[in-house]
C-alpha cells in the first residue's frame, strides 16, 4: 500500500510493479509460479486458503490471520498477471504495520471500543475489526472495495470464532453510522489522501477516528493529535528495515 515517496523508502528486494511492497518473484520473464494458474476457477475462500498459510501478526499474536508467506504462491504474483485475471494486488494478505498498531492498542484498551459501532476503514485483511470484535465492540464492521479483502476478513473472523460485518464498496461519502472509525496506514498515496480526508473530517465532527501512520509523507499534518506509539516488527521482503515506528492520531474535524 505504499508509495515511494520521500520519507517512507521501500526494500530493495521489492518490485516496483506494485506500490513499494509487494516482491515480484516471477521474473522478468513472467513465468506463473505453481499453483496460481488456478486462481480463475477457485472461489474466493478457497483461494484464500491456497495461497496464504495460517499465520500470526507479531504485535497481535492474539488473533490468527490467513497471510501470505515466502513460502505461499501469492506472494510471487505479479500484478500484470493478477490484472489478467481480474484479481487485485492481495493488500489483505499482510498484517501491514498500522493495522498492527490499532488492534495492539484496542486489545490492550477494550474500554475504547467496548459497547460501540466502529468501522475498519480500508480493512485489508480485517485485524483491527478482529481486534474491535475481540474486545466487546457492540458491531465491528469491515469496510473493502475488493472483495477478496472481505472474503478474507470473514475467514479470518470466522477461524478466531469472532464476527465482524462487511461493508462493500466505497463507503466514502456515506453519512456517519458508527461511534469510532479505525484507519490503518491510509494516506500512502496522494490522490488516496485527497479522496479520504474531506471525508473523515466531516465523520469526525460525529464520531472519533483514529489513523495510524508509519511515516507516510501524505499524511495531513493539520488537526491531528498524536496518543499512541508502536515499534511493529516487520520483514525486509516487505519493508526496508526490521519494524516500523507507527504513531496513532486522533482526527480532528
Amino acid at each position: 500500500m505504499a508509495g515511494t515517496q520521500a520519507g517512507y523508502s521501500q526494500s530493495r528486494s521489492l518490485s516496483g510493479r506494485f506500490p513499494g511492497q509487494y516482491p515480484n518473484r516471477a521474473g522478468r520473464g513472467g513465468r506463473i509460479p505453481l499453483g496460481l494458474d488456478r486462481i480463475v476457477a477457485m472461489k474466493d475462500t478457497a483461494f484464500i486458503r491456497e495461497n496464504t498459510a495460517w499465520s500470526h501478526a507479531p504485535l497481535v499474536p492474539e488473533l490468527g490471520l490467513f497471510l501470505a508467506t515466502a513460502i505461499t504462491p501469492i506472494w510471487q504474483a505479479t500484478e500484470d498477471w493478477l490484472a489478467q485475471r481480474n484479481v487485485e494486488p492481495p493488500f489483505w494478505a499482510f498484517a501491514w504495520p498500522g493495522s498492527q498498531a490499532i488492534a495492539r492498542h484496542v486489545l490492550d484498551h477494550p474500554e475504547l471500543v467496548k459497547g460501540r459501532r466502529v468501522l475498519d476503514f480500508a480493512a485489508g485483511c480485517g485485524l483491527a475489526a478482529l481486534a474491535c470484535a475481540r474486545s466487546g465492540a457492540q458491531e465491528a464492521e469491515a469496510a473493502e472495495i475488493d472483495g477478496l479483502a472481505l472474503a478474507a476478513t470473514t475467514l479470518n473472523a470466522t477461524e478466531n470464532g469472532l464476527t465482524v460485518r462487511l461493508a462493500e464498496g466505497d463507503v466514502v461519502g456515506s453519512p456517519c453510522r458508527w461511534d469510532l472509525i479505525l484507519c490503518g496506514d491510509v494516506c500512502y498515496e496522494a490522490p488516496m489522501t485527497r479522496h479520504i480526508m474531506p471525508w473523515l473530517r466531516r465523520m469526525a465532527k460525529t464520531a472519533e477516528v483514529w489513523i495510524a501512520d508509519p511515516g507516510r509523507s501524505y499524511l495531513p499534518q493539520e488537526g491531528m493529535t498524536a496518543f499512541a506509539e508502536y515499534t511493529v516488527p516487520t520483514t525486509l521482503e516487505l519493508e526496508d528495515r526490521t519494524e516500523r515506528h507507527v504513531r496513532l492520531f486522533r482526527l480532528a474535524p
